[in-house]
């Protein structure tokens, strides 16, 4: 049977863990009553035995209602209730031990912690419930905004329709823009005001980049067109129906963003020579598309509040049963009945008694019922509690559908695929060293050809390092789910993705074993140089695969991720979106070989086996060093466009991080070419700025440590992992591996292996790195995200009310 305490560490909000009862430590307090208890009983036996006479005459006095109210005599315990300070923290508890443990100090501290849990819980649980109640009553403000608007919209269609005009797709309904700049705040200035009102939700470097907008913040009336239109692509003012609205649309795809920019041209063309506009001068439209966008934006606010009081309804009945089960070791501990007198404080009091959020939690399942499921209760809890996934996402070309979860047959072919490796490995190892291969003086030819394919499984061994990371993840308790924004039904579990690697290694070490004892055997180089452009395209092929088949979901979002790194600067950027470019940029090596086999076989030189026709090619070389840039470009654009959406600085300073590393890429690329004394001295100073400034940001902004006054030396206040040593050898290791760029200026082989196995192992070295920065990466996030209980995502609102000024 599970202990209580597993189940309760396993079931709580993680990001509330601190607000949650600490029944930890009152388990602890718990225990120093026996002994204290067995030592006083010890000590006064003899007394007890002397003053029986007179305990009992005592007793027998109390028993007069003269000498004090009855309810002294059967209760051990008495709380009281105080008016807090602030309305804010509601009443306080605070319990008074009656005569019978006037002389336990240890049961004295056991009660002075649960009243200060019981008043922690009270005073957390009344902050949350009136932030998602005030969510609420502004979410419903925006349906009702929404629903106006789609009326007055049918309303222009079935006029349009009656009079004979041709019904369109893109009908809008049209209203006039106010532009009044005496009464104009600047847009950094508002989002300042609101980031300080909910306490620096953006603040931090890693955090996800929604912030809220509430319509009782903004009280502008109209947008400042000239210092701040790159801030305010996305909001418009309108005035329909006696409202006057602002209308924000995150510019959150290249649609969107060269839409407002062509917005913001054609208007700067239509008012050049006037800086006001009247009331009629301009017209604006809001179409069905704008109003579907509108839609879905407050469809997901709905379903992130209705995530938000599914929490706090598990933050009350948790802590609910803590408060039961500590009290009743209390009770079997001291064999005295305290159970029913202090559990009925704490069914009084205000988590349990309070029922704003269960009929707010009912209000938001009608209102999605009715406008966005169509009336169909079953559709709508789809969306609002997500079920876990039946239908599996592992290989249906084995083994067909299986549940996922906790899988057996994962497991089984795992361990399978596992074996397969390791043989065909050890079978690839001999056969290369009895042939001599991979050797100073080796097959040039092989060498130049299939070796790349190596370089390939980079990319499998970064994924195993990856599900590693999810094992360590879930076992301490990151919510990496919420951090990537994952939905929970569809996202890989550590086991899938070893089966993914395992599996996949599996298939490139025995095309390599196939391909190697083929030309042992005497197969001439034209027959055989297909195999691992094949193998590739295979892999190509998987992955665009339409068919629901091999983790089809999973596939599909990798490559809309890559979609997005790649057109950076036009898509907003999100936690995974840039922690999947920081991958990129320790893949430099592998994008780089293919590149060489994309080139060697789509040129057809594998035909002729001129394996150095791309490199004596210009264009190649003009390829390669695009290629070291573009994932610190990329990076680098990335930092640009959060800076322009959030207005951070630190932003622009992480883009310089990227930029130092592009100049040290640069001249490493420069002095293989031209292999002097100029460029080595220019690699070694941009490398070694580049490393200062990289380790700089690793430790003290991404992994959040070296703060001077932590409690834990040169770490930080919070640590996720119970020993410090694993922090200081990560340390230790990331500056080693980082200063793996020497081996460009030293040169160093190991013995008479070929220099581009030397470059494979500390290629592999860099990908470890990246796999132990990912951890700590995450583990800081997360308690970013801990440190101020945000365990739902912020969803930006379509519509705010302006107050109009004459």
């Amino acid at each position: 049977m599970v202990k209580f305490s597993k189940q309760f560490e396993g079931q709580l909000v993680p990001e509330w863990k601190e607000a949650f009862v600490d029944y930890w430590q009152l388990k602890k307090d718990l225990k120093k009553i026996p002994l204290l208890n067995i030592e006083n009983n010890a000590t006064n036996k003899n007394k007890n035995k002397e003053s029986s006479c007179t305990n009992n005459l005592i007793s027998s006095i109390r028993k007069l209602p003269l000498f004090g109210p009855q309810r002294r005599e059967h209760g051990v315990i008495q709380v009281h209730t105080k008016l807090a300070q602030t309305l804010s923290k509601g009443d306080l508890y605070e319990t008074e031990l009656l005569e019978q443990f006037a002389d336990t100090e240890a049961a004295a501290e056991f009660f002075a912690l649960l009243d200060l849990q019981l008043n922690k819980v009270n005073k957390f649980f009344r902050t949350k419930e009136k932030e998602f109640v005030e969510r609420g009553e502004s979410l419903k403000k925006q349906m009702e905004i929404l629903i106006e608007l789609k009326a007055a919209l049918k309303q222009h269609h079935d006029i349009g329709t009656s009079s004979g005009q041709n019904s369109k797709e893109d009908e809008s309904i049209s209203g006039t823009i106010s532009c009044d700049e005496e009464s104009t705040k600047d847009r950094t200035e508002q989002e300042q005001d609101i980031e300080n009102s909910i306490d620096e939700v953006n603040k931090n470097d890693g955090q996800l980049t929604d912030s809220p907008r509430s319509s009782e913040q903004e009280k502008s009336t109209s947008i400042k067109r000239e210092d701040s239109k790159s801030k305010s692509l996305s909001e418009r003012v309108i005035n329909i129906q006696g409202k006057s609205l602002k209308i924000h649309i995150p510019l959150t795809n290249p649609t969107r963003t060269f839409s407002a920019i062509s917005y913001l041209l054609r208007d700067d063309m239509i008012n050049q020579s006037s800086k006001k506009c009247g009331t009629d001068g301009r017209k604006l439209h809001i179409n069905r598309t704008k109003l579907k966008h509108a839609e879905k934006m407050i469809r997901g606010a709905f379903i992130e509040l209705y995530k938000g009081l599914g929490y706090l309804q598990t933050y009350r009945n948790l802590n609910m049963l803590a408060f039961v089960k500590i009290l009743k070791k209390f009770d079997k501990v001291t064999n005295k009945q305290v159970l029913p007198i202090y559990l009925r404080v704490v069914e009084s009091s205000y988590f349990n008694s309070s029922d704003k959020a269960l009929k707010l939690a009912d209000d938001v399942e009608e209102i999605f019922i009715k406008h966005f499921a169509e009336d169909d209760k079953k559709k709508a809890m789809k969306y609002l509690k997500p079920a876990q996934k039946k239908e599996s996402h592992a290989v249906t070309f084995f083994i067909g559908e299986f549940q996922k979860k906790e899988s057996h047959a994962v497991t089984f072919f795992t361990g399978l695929f596992t074996g397969c490796f390791l043989a065909l490995f050890v079978g690839y190892v001999i056969m290369a060293h009895i042939t001599g291969l991979y050797r100073s003086q080796s097959d040039t030819i092989y060498m130049e050809t299939v070796y790349p394919v190596l370089m390939f499984s980079l990319m499998f061994l970064h994924f195993f390092l990856y599900g590693c990371n999810i094992f360590m993840w879930r076992k301490t308790r990151v919510n990496y789910s919420f951090i990537f924004e994952l939905a929970q039904t569809k996202e890989l579990k550590y086991r899938d993705v070893f089966l993914i690697c395992t599996a996949s290694m599996s298939a490139v070490v025995g095309v390599l074993v196939l391909h190697l004892t083929l030309v042992a055997k005497g197969y001439s180089y034209n027959q055989t140089q297909a195999i691992p452009g094949l193998l590739l395209l295979a892999f190509i092929m998987l992955l665009v695969c339409p068919f629901n088949i091999i983790y089809k979901s999973s596939r599909y979002h990798f490559i809309c991720v890559i979609r997005n790194i790649i057109l950076s600067p036009l898509y907003k950027v999100v936690m995974l979106d840039f922690f999947m470019a920081d991958q990129l940029c320790s893949q430099v090596p592998m994008l780089r070989n293919l590149e060489y086999v994309a080139c060697y076989y789509i040129t057809g030189s594998y035909k002729t086996q001129d394996y150095g026709y791309c490199m004596r090619t210009k264009y190649y070389r003009d390829l390669a060093y695009a290629v070291s840039f573009l994932p610190y470009y990329w990076r680098a654009m990335q930092c640009a466009r959060r800076w322009f959406d959030e207005g951070h600085k630190s932003h622009l300073v992480n883009l310089g991080k990227y930029v130092s590393a592009m100049l040290a890429a640069g001249a490493k690329v420069a002095y293989e070419k031209e292999k002097n004394m100029g460029w080595l001295c220019l690699v070694i100073v941009m490398s070694s700025a580049a490393t200062v400034y990289q380790l700089y940001w690793d430790f003290v902004k991404d992994w959040g440590l070296l703060q001077c006054h932590s409690k834990n030396p040169w770490l930080r206040n919070e640590l996720m992992l119970r020993r410090k040593i694993y922090y200081y050898f990560s340390m230790g290791l990331n500056l080693v591996l980082r200063l793996a760029w020497l081996q460009t200026v030293l040169h160093y082989n190991f013995g008479s292996v070929d220099y581009r196995v030397t470059g494979l192992f500390l290629a592999a070295l860099e990908v470890i790195r990246r796999g132990q920065w990912n951890f700590y990466r995450l583990e800081n996030e997360h308690l970013n995200n801990a440190g101020k209980f945000r365990a739902v995502k912020t969803v930006p609102l379509p519509f705010h009310e302006v107050d109009e000024q004459d």
